[in-house]
């Protein structure tokens, strides 16, 4: 009989591959300080002999596990007992074909679709891999879990905290770097909330200090479990076309747990046999948090299958510490200039031949207010993906007859001020909240029309504008 285990956590460096049992709770290789995966024996796994099995689950929705878009996959991320899955019904998204957005985008009708997981219950793609880390949590008998967060993961993991009662949520956040739709949820979920003067890469540090010291349960993306929840965005793009990939997969940048993620999904999808090609990856950064386009596409560091050249790196960021350079974007939820899942990310981009663009915050609140226009609202961050295929298209690296799927990573509602500012017609507003941040038109904006108490004047204006 085998006595490899059917999981286990094990560091991505190649030289090193220390390797550790799935209940410990851990963020980085106790040997050399990398980072972590989990990992599965497919042999005694059991995963499925192909991917449309897999729809037999939905059929048992009545269970909370099946019902679930991350935990009705468990054959695909097998690292806990069935009776161990935390579930509050993640991952019912929307996967939608968005014409007008493809018009924007300049590709064919029919071949630009949004996966948009501001429909989770925290509003937020988070509460895919936050499922996934408080069941690891559970499975180690953690009392408290805390991050460092820009407004999302802060939101999941108090909903988590509060819904279950499982534990008690610490949550870390920099000053004047979070939204108040975002506080908005961590308050009233009851987490005890930590504000201390920097921004979100010194909540990071911070966090990791304190989850040490302390001994709680880090539940930000550094964590391996978190990244097996987010799998499960991927398996539902491939559910929703037949599970048949798309030609490119086009993300926000920003922590890079996404991305990582993603690639790793794909990979593994690929050694099983269960996809005939893994998609193309673009990761999208805003232009005033840009740290893996400066790496990766100014400066040429690639995966080099685990050798990196990390010297590139390291002087990037200490020049960054010299000069105090921080993150500053519109876009709230991807402002982080030190990227924890940096060298995952670079094997994702190996993985699935990937690249990397930067947007500006007008080109990201220019796309924002067309996939709103389509219907569906989304947070600044999430509409970097179709600001990053606009230009890509543009560039003709993706072709206009390609299939490309853009990822909407969070709500309308997590930061309606900065809607609210693009379509006002009071230009004070707008150059306080946009303006500071290189904005300078509302190209779309859908301004109120403004008309006295008088209904003869009311029906001029809807004739004239309608």
């Amino acid at each position: 009989m085998s006595t490899t285990p059917i999981a286990y956590q094990r560091c991505i460096s190649p030289t090193c591959g220390a390797t550790y049992d799935v209940r410990e709770v851990r963020v980085a290789c106790g040997r050399c300080g990398d980072l972590l995966d989990v990992v599965y024996d497919w042999d005694r796994a059991a995963p499925p002999r192909k991917l449309s099995d897999l729809e037999a689950r939905w059929a048992r929705r009545r269970e909370p596990s099946c019902y679930s878009g991350v935990w009705r996959f468990h054959q695909l991320l097998p690292f806990c007992p069935p009776d161990q899955i935390v579930t509050v019904g993640e991952g019912q998204t929307l996967f939608q074909q968005a014409d007008a957005v493809a018009r924007y985008v300049d590709v064919r009708p029919g071949r630009l679709y949004l996966q948009y997981e501001g429909m989770n219950p925290s509003g937020s793609f988070k509460d895919n891999g936050m499922s996934a880390a408080f069941t690891h949590a559970r499975m180690t008998g953690a009392q408290r879990a805390a991050c460092a967060s820009t407004g999302n993961t802060s939101a999941s993991l108090a909903m988590y905290c509060a819904v279950t009662r499982l534990m008690k949520a610490v949550i870390f956040i920099g000053s004047g770097k979070i939204s108040y739709g975002k506080l908005s949820q961590a308050l009233d979920y009851g987490a005890l909330t930590v504000q201390i003067a920097g921004d979100f890469d010194d909540a990071m540090m911070r966090v990791r200090e304190v989850c040490s010291e302390l001994g709680i349960y880090l539940v930000n993306s550094i964590n391996p479990f978190r990244l097996e929840g987010q799998k499960s965005i991927m398996f539902r793009v491939l559910e929703a076309l037949s599970w048949e990939p798309p030609d490119w997969i086009v993300v926000p940048g920003g922590n890079l747990g996404n991305s990582s993620a993603f690639g790793k999904a794909f990979a593994e999808l690929h050694t099983l046999g269960l996809i005939p090609r893994v998609p193309r990856l673009a990761i999208i950064n805003a232009a005033g948090a840009d740290t893996l386009y400066q790496l990766y596409d100014q400066r040429g560091m690639r995966w080099q299958d685990g050798a990196p050249p990390m010297a590139i790196s390291d002087e990037y960021f200490a020049r960054m510490d010299a000069e105090q350079l921080k993150a500053s974007t519109i876009a709230s939820a991807i402002e982080i200039n030190r990227p924890v899942n940096f060298r995952k990310c670079l094997r994702a981009l190996q993985t699935c031949d990937g690249v990397v663009r930067r947007v500006t915050d007008q080109e990201i609140m220019d796309a924002k207010a067309q996939v709103g226009a389509g219907g569906v609202g989304c947070e600044p961050a999430s509409a970097a993906s179709v600001a990053g295929a606009r230009l890509l298209r543009a560039e003709g690296i993706i072709g206009a007859d390609e299939r490309v799927v853009c990822i909407l990573t969070g709500h309308q509602l997590k930061d309606p001020t900065a809607t609210v500012a693009y379509h006002t017609t009071d230009q004070d507003q707008f150059n306080k909240i946009l303006g500071s941040r290189g904005v300078r038109r509302a190209s779309f904006a859908n301004r109120a029309v403004a008309v006295p108490n008088d209904l003869g004047e009311i029906m001029k204006a809807i004739r004239l504008y309608s």
